[in-house]
């Protein structure tokens, strides 16, 4: 065969593609396979004691069991695929639920809208018993408010402390951390300062360990030089305190429209992210903040409004490929009713009124996010808790069956692309269709023996590497 090019031709031109490469594989070294929380719960420091989790959790059950008594109940509430069919009598469901538990794949294949809205209420009712809380955050900002520095200093030292004691007792959640007030001039000095004494006392009462998966949280971030402050005074107290050198992590809360785009017309998000030096894990969309930077009124600030859709997907795009995780935002609608005490009859429809009006509204905020690949959210209240699993377990749950035929296919092909029904996967897609399962497993919305069914190993899926399984597969 005749060639034109001769090595002499090419060595340079290689050599430049090849450090050009180098160069952009660093910059994106692909998505985390670390865990990742489907949520974070946002609560006042001074309301924070080590079980705190635990307490939510108990809550979130009373919740669930005050509101929606049966799994019939919630899938009505929630209007889960094929609810309309479900009984409305307490005993009916009973019946309903024995016959799916009795036999889960039979009444999968006769109904499945029975088998769907079972399998939910069953794994957020065990959810909320094992792990109510996956990830939390102790606030000091929004959360918190303005109260006298004597109060936050107080409150700074007890927050570490009983942080110190939930990692003695092993009750805090998988993650955990507090959330400083934002670097702007009004509130620099208030926020180093508690960010100082929590660091600091934690430090002296746990000999300089945190806990696993903590972090701090800038909220309301405009500009790189907020975060380069953050991880200098990081690298400071790592050195006074003992913990170890790049320990203390942080993540970024893009709320306005300047952590978008900068002033000279630049993706902001990613010079944010690089000015913590490394420390960056996250950055976390804040709706209503940015929504009001944009001038939209109170009354359109909504989850779904396509000027934060805008914001997702720019962030979004600015962070795939890079080992950062994304968080979406809140639904402010608490799923309070308005009535205490001894209640009416009356009373009792009303507060049931607004807590279902609540919880559908969550509902549909959290498939929004999840359709957009935000699987990750905020939750302020407890009784949203129940609503954020049954949302995210009802959206892995409904795509298990099409995901698992396509994993199957997949791994049994060894990574050749493959057509399953009209879909057509090659090897690009092998990762993705992983993690769908790494997601739903950690997080409770999937079984393992769901997972296996597909013909993959535990040890495989835990390898959390497709082109490890495709690799071994090849040569095994």
């Amino acid at each position: 065969m005749k060639l034109t090019l001769t090595d002499s031709d090419t060595q340079s031109i290689l050599a430049k593609l090849a450090e050009s490469n180098q160069k952009h594989s660093s910059l994106y070294p692909g998505d985390s396979s670390d865990r990742q929380p489907v949520h974070t719960v946002y609560g006042g420091a001074n309301l924070y004691k080590a079980g705190a989790a635990q307490k939510l959790g108990s809550l979130a059950q009373r919740a669930l069991d005050t509101y929606a008594p049966d799994f019939c109940a919630l899938a009505r509430i929630l209007g889960m695929r094929g609810s309309e069919s479900l009984p409305t009598t307490a005993a009916e469901a009973n019946v309903l639920g024995a016959a799916v538990a009795a036999d889960p794949l039979k009444m999968k294949e006769a109904n499945p809208a029975a088998w769907l809205a079972y399998t939910v209420y069953d794994r957020v009712v065990k959810k909320l018993a094992n792990e109510p809380i996956e990830d939390s955050r102790i606030d000091f900002e929004d959360g918190y408010g303005n109260r006298p520095d004597a109060e936050e200093d107080a409150d700074a030292v007890r927050t570490a402390e009983e942080v110190a004691k939930g990692m003695e007792e092993g009750t805090l959640p998988p993650f955990i951390g507090i959330r400083i007030k934002t670097f702007t001039e009004e509130c620099r000095q208030r926020s180093v300062r508690t960010l100082d004494l929590f660091l600091t006392r934690l430090a002296e009462v746990t000999g300089g360990k945190v806990p696993e998966n903590f972090i701090i949280t800038l909220p309301k971030v405009t500009h790189p030089e907020q975060v380069a402050a953050l991880a200098d005074l990081l690298d400071i107290i790592e050195a006074k305190c003992g913990y170890a050198p790049n320990s203390l992590k942080l993540e970024i809360m893009i709320e306005t429209t300047q952590a978008i785009i900068d002033a000279d017309g630049s993706n902001q998000v990613r010079l944010l992210a690089a000015a913590a030096r490394g420390r960056c894990r996250s950055a976390i969309f804040g709706t209503y903040d940015y929504t009001a930077t944009c001038n939209i009124t109170a009354a359109h600030q909504t989850h779904t409004h396509p000027a934060s859709d805008f914001a997702r997907h720019v962030l979004q795009v600015a962070c795939a490929g890079t080992g950062l995780t994304i968080s979406d935002g809140a639904t402010t609608v608490m799923p309070i009713g308005p009535h205490k005490g001894d209640l009416t009859t009356q009373q009792q429809l009303e507060n049931a009124a607004v807590v279902h009006s609540a919880w559908k509204l969550h509902y549909d905020n959290i498939q929004h996010s999840l359709r957009h690949a935000y699987y990750q959210g905020w939750d302020l209240n407890p009784g949203q808790l129940p609503i954020r699993y049954a949302a995210v377990y009802t959206f892995f749950l409904e795509g298990l069956p099409d995901a698992s035929k396509r994993l199957e296919a997949f791994v049994n092909k060894a990574a050749q692309a493959t057509l399953v029904g009209n879909t057509f996967d090659d090897a690009a897609t092998g990762q993705g269709l992983l993690n769908f399962f790494l997601r739903g497993i950690a997080c409770g919305a999937i079984t393992e023996e769901e997972a296996v069914a597909t013909g993959i190993t535990m040890g495989e899926l835990k390898s959390r590497s497709f082109v490890h399984i495709v690799s071994n597969r090849a040569h095994g």
